[in-house]
């Protein structure tokens, strides 16, 4: 029976390009709807930038541009990622497209029709330094529930919590790093914590096969109730407050859906974008199986939210959520700042095979929730052993003889030890394709490779180098070579999820058609195969070496933006004396008889407040200062002007011709710096 299926995987956050882990989880998708599709199944494979929150809104506030514009430059810079690692969703998305805002509106009126949403004033953090209540992720402090420091408002990453904003201990702001204080709102709740859902949710998760053993035994700490007799499951906030770039709350002009209402909601926006009016009826349809591919970090969202969002608002709920864990680098968690990061696009710029890395992930997935682990060395010997040692080598062993001595035609006897090798790897077509429906790539590949060291000890055995130096022994030659290329073109099949792009060069050299699973159960017989091209090179560590070498600095421009030469070289220890410090301006003030400066109240961290003349003047207002962040020259020797004493200075950006070019840009660290932090 052919299967109909909607596979997603998790939309990336639209504020910056992909990383390796959202490759891994692409990768890993593509290779089981590749494998479907070979089976002969009906798949919509669909994805989305997910684009609305605060933290978008204020980063292209910052870029001085809308959260629209700022959102589509990320767009437009994803194609490169897919098609280089050969990535094929039918449709890419956008959780900011009308799709999405209808389907949101709507299931949140039909949640609101069966009594589950309520209207409560709740205390939430303000910020008073930026004058906004505060979003969840630009809160920051100690989880309630295990201590971990510098986690989120909304979920802790060291241990799985959720909770509300409110309950971190010793909360900061992210923006401005000032203590936040409470205000009371009235927002939107999903009353999940009411019976029908809990029940729902507890019959729903139990469903086999729905969710693996351990996210199973995971989400089962959500039922119940805590010490203190409150359920664990509690109401969800889904409303926020304005400003916010997201979906507006029908029948209010202040508030908007959370962003973690409307994300998944992004999935069917994605599928109604591909299909169009065929959307409902597909969506509807009973035998339509929903699939979601997602990391670890998600699982509360999408195995207890998503599914009472849907099933409460009428509609179909997912059948299965596979979640994977991260990706590591010589295990070790990715760091730029320590060179363990991988960059995708860095990748496809040194002229790495994507098909490589294809294979390697895939050579570690399982169905379990495990982290993977990038080894450059267990990358390059994998490659060379595996993909070119046992695998293009069958061909490239085999490919010559046929074309030079007999036109490219495949011999249709085989001989009884050929047809024996091949009836045992046909047999072994059904393991193979359970693996691949388990994900358990990992497994699948072992099995292909060992295929693999049959067919190679086949070729090891009859020796067709030597048999082509015996006279007479011309169909012994045939029929060895053409077992040789039908051995591969078996492996082939079996490795195509993974292989698409290389799949489709054998498929040209072998003079077919795209293989289909059932494929590999009929013989290529009487056939003509083109002539060898290479089809993969050997990987070379040093290539790969590569991919951990920070980029080579570009040669400076003579003519500098800043319109001065760089200064003289000096060493590390020069710097090394500057102490510059992250300072919070308590206050700023006009200084009377200067047009120029300003007077600067500082708190630096050392437990007293600071005097600091600037000339900022032309620049800010001393009313916009006040609570900003800056970079302080912490151990610059007093200097007394006759306004008063300087103790120090703080750091700003201008071009030197500025008259040509006004402008003075006072430096602005980073959301979490935090006062009397040396910058190194």
């Amino acid at each position: 029976m052919t299967r109909q299926l909607f596979v997603t995987t998790a939309l990336p956050y639209a504020n910056g390009p992909f990383h390796v882990g959202h490759i891994m989880e692409y990768i890993q998708a593509d290779i089981w709807v590749r494998f479907q599709r070979m089976r002969g199944h009906e798949v919509k494979f669909v994805c989305a930038d997910d684009t609305h929150g605060a933290p978008i809104m204020i980063a292209a506030e910052k870029a001085g541009q809308t959260p629209q514009a700022f959102v589509a430059a990320i767009a437009a810079g994803r194609k490169a990622y897919l098609e280089g690692f050969h990535i094929a969703f039918d449709h890419w998305h956008s959780t900011d497209a009308p799709e999405n805002h209808e389907l949101a509106q709507s299931i949140y009126l039909a949640l609101r029709e069966q009594g589950l949403i309520a209207e409560r004033t709740i205390e939430q953090f303000f910020d008073p330094a930026k004058g906004m209540f505060l979003p969840d992720r630009f809160i920051k402090g100690e989880c309630p529930k295990c201590g971990a420091k510098d986690q989120y408002g909304d979920n802790c990453e060291a241990c799985g919590a959720v909770y509300s904003p409110t309950e971190l201990k010793n909360p900061y702001s992210a923006l401005s790093g000032a203590t936040p204080v409470l205000k009371t709102s009235s927002h939107f709740f999903f009353r999940l914590s009411d019976a029908r859902c809990v029940e729902f949710l507890k019959d729903w998760t139990q469903t086999p096969g729905r969710l693996q053993p351990e996210v199973l035994n995971k989400i089962s700490e959500w039922f119940g109730t805590d010490e203190a007799g409150a359920p664990k499951l509690a109401d969800w906030d889904i409303s926020r407050d304005a400003p916010y770039f997201g979906i507006r709350i029908p029948g209010t002009q202040d508030k908007y859906f959370y962003v973690w209402l409307d994300a998944p909601i992004g999935y069917l926006a994605a599928l109604k974008g591909l299909m169009g009016p065929a959307f409902d009826a597909y969506v509807a349809d009973p035998a339509v199986e929903q699939v979601h591919f997602i990391g670890k970090d998600i699982v509360t969202f999408h195995t207890l939210f998503w599914p009472a969002t849907l099933h409460f608002s009428g509609r179909k709920t997912p059948n299965h959520i596979f979640v994977h864990g991260f990706i590591t680098v010589s295990g070790e968690k990715m760091s730029k700042s320590r060179g363990t990061g991988i960059s995708p696009l860095r990748y496809l710029e040194l002229g790495l095979n994507a098909q490589w890395l294809r294979y390697y992930i895939a050579a570690k997935l399982n169905a379990r929730v495990e982290d993977i682990d990038f080894n450059p060395e267990d990358f390059v010997a994998r490659v060379n052993a595996d993909l070119v040692g046992k695998y293009v080598n069958i061909a490239s062993r085999a490919a010559g003889f046929l074309a030079k001595r007999f036109g490219g035609a495949l011999s249709a006897d085989l001989g009884v030890e050929g047809r024996m090798l091949l009836d045992a790897l046909r047999a072994h077509a059904g393991t193979v394709a359970q693996l691949y429906e388990e994900r358990e790539f990992g497994k699948a590949l072992r099995e292909v490779m060992a295929l693999a060291d049959r067919v190679n000890e086949y070729v090891d055995q009859h020796k067709p180098w030597e048999i082509a130096r015996q006279p007479g022994q011309d169909a012994a030659l045939h029929d060895v070579c053409s077992v040789c290329i039908e051995a591969f073109r078996l492996l082939t099949i079996y490795l195509k999820p993974v292989l698409p792009a290389l799949a489709a060069e054998v498929e040209a050299f072998l003079q077919v058609g795209p293989m289909q699973w059932a494929d590999a159960q009929r013989a290529l017989g009487r056939h003509t195969i083109a002539p060898y091209r290479h089809l993969m090179q050997r990987a070379e560590a040093a290539q790969v070496d590569k991919l951990f070498e920070p980029p080579a600095p570009a040669e400076p421009p003579k003519a500098l933006p800043g319109g001065e030469d760089i200064a003289a070289e000096i060493g590390i220890a020069d710097f090394a004396k500057v102490d510059l410090r992250i300072a919070r301006i308590v206050d700023a003030a006009l200084v009377e008889g200067s047009d120029k400066l300003l007077r600067l109240t500082l708190d630096a961290g050392e437990g007293r407040l600071r005097n600091v003349f600037s000339g900022i003047r032309s620049a800010y207002a001393p009313e916009d200062l006040k609570g900003r962040l800056t970079v302080l020259v912490a151990n610059l020797a007093p200097r007394k002007m006759k306004f008063g004493v300087s103790e120090g200075m703080v750091l700003a950006a201008s071009h030197a011709d500025e008259k040509a070019h006004p402008g003075i840009f006072l430096l602005d660290p980073a959301p979490g710096a935090q006062p009397g932090m040396r910058v190194r």
